[in-house]
């Protein structure tokens, strides 16, 4: 809990200082085109800044397919691979920070 507390503050503070540097990435595009409704601009970019901060770009590319494939999520999910348990391991922990700092 703690850990998730700090993640969160640093998350907070770098956040803003990033703002507006990069493009949309594969995450924000991704959830942009997504057919949730809740997806808007202000969302799918805050997700991106916290994947930039916590997924490296083939992690990103992968999670990104998620939106169009959710079977792939659950796949990687229920994988026996090291790499994939990796990969969730990473993926879980952008997901609780995207929810920690993007849920306002």
């Amino acid at each position: 809990m703690t850990y998730a507390f700090v993640q969160a503050a640093v998350v907070a503070v770098v956040l803003p200082l990033m703002s507006g540097m990069a493009a949309a990435g594969p995450i924000e595009r991704a959830c942009l085109s997504s057919d949730r409704d809740a997806a808007n601009r202000s969302l799918c970019g805050c997700i991106q800044q916290v994947a930039d901060m916590t997924l490296q770009g083939g992690d990103q590319r992968r999670a990104a397919s998620f939106f169009k494939d959710p079977e792939k999520a659950h796949a990687t999910w229920i994988s026996q691979s090291a790499s994939d348990d990796a990969f969730w391991d990473r993926y879980k922990n952008f997901g609780a920070t995207a929810e920690a700092y993007c849920a306002g």
